[in-house]
């Protein structure tokens, strides 16, 4: 079970998460792609943006960026922010605690982002004290679902184009469980909102602290 739209009354239960970008009256929405780089798909998703002079960020399970470092490259030229999904996909309600934050930091030192966000989601309340303090921690306002084998591509599509709005973070996977609807609706929603006249911008550090009204002292990467 899980829903599509984070309710405000979630998001404001955990304000040390980033779950959209609130100070924005723009019209931007702020496209992400987990579980990724994959050869199969991340390049095809990296040409689809490039069309419609589309920025994302791509949260990079550590292991795939080490086997395909190339893509890590390809994904950083092309002007896209990337951030640590964990080094082997953990979920954090299944992991006990230090080995998981070995897992984050190991992460870390592939992708070399402040960025994280938490497969599936989960994260045990100790996990997210120690994480925001080193990290910033993204969830999402909006789950297009492509990962979930029983949605269609269509259900999918209309999961995004009825709950995203200025300052939306939505989440989408590069992987092979997500790839046949991706490769359907990409395509669609970047020409559906560019048509709306949005932009699509990479998450970055700097940008997340604005949100929060704050200039410095955001959080130091933690690679050792």
């Amino acid at each position: 079970m899980y829903l599509i739209k984070t309710p405000r009354v979630i998001q404001k239960l955990f304000p040390s998460f980033h779950w959209r970008v609130e100070a924005t009256d723009n019209p931007v929405i702020y496209l992400t792609f987990d579980d990724g780089p994959i050869p199969q798909l991340t390049p095809w998703v990296l040409e689809q943006l490039a069309h419609f002079n589309a920025k994302a960020t791509f949260f990079c399970v550590g292991n795939n960026v080490r086997r395909y470092p190339e893509l890590l490259t390809q994904t950083l030229a092309a002007g896209h922010s990337v951030g640590n999904h964990t080094m082997h996909h953990l979920d954090g309600w299944k992991s006990d605690n230090v080995p998981y934050f070995h897992d984050v930091r190991h992460c870390a030192l592939q992708v070399k982002s402040s960025l994280f966000r938490p497969p599936y989601g989960r994260l045990k309340p100790a996990q997210a004290q120690f994480l925001t303090r080193h990290y910033e921690v993204v969830m999402w306002d909006v789950l297009s679902g492509d990962f979930d084998p029983e949605l269609t591509a269509e259900d999918c599509y209309q999961n995004v184009v009825r709950n995203a709005s200025p300052g939306s973070i939505v989440v989408f996977h590069d992987s092979l469980k997500a790839e046949d609807k991706l490769r359907s609706i990409l395509p669609r929603l970047l020409q559906y909102y560019a048509d709306l006249g949005y932009r699509f911008e990479a998450l970055t550090p700097e940008l997340l602290a604005q949100k929060d009204g704050i200039t410095a002292n955001t959080p130091q990467l933690q690679t050792a």
